[in-house]
């Protein structure tokens, strides 16, 4: 099974070797059909502690880590 590759924002860098992103997902509603945004919250893996809060990253899934860590950050996504 091929492995999902999110991007999102970096909200939180607090915790060593770990980073949270924020990935956020649109879709139009089948009924209102208004453009409808939710977010979900990942813990990613980042070993050199280089990722900064307000930064776009991309994420990648992998084995578990520990037990909230199921993805590591692969690159900054470009802007």
């Amino acid at each position: 099974m091929p492995r999902r590759i999110l991007q999102g924002v970096v909200t939180s860098d607090k915790n060593e070797q770990t980073v949270t992103v924020r990935v956020e997902r649109r879709f139009t509603h089948p009924v209102m059909k208004k453009t409808v945004r939710f977010s979900k919250k990942y813990r990613a893996h980042d070993p050199e502690n280089q990722f900064k809060v307000g930064d776009t990253v991309r994420i990648i899934e992998c084995a578990p880590i520990s037990k909230s860590k199921r993805w590591k950050v692969v690159t900054e996504a470009s802007a």
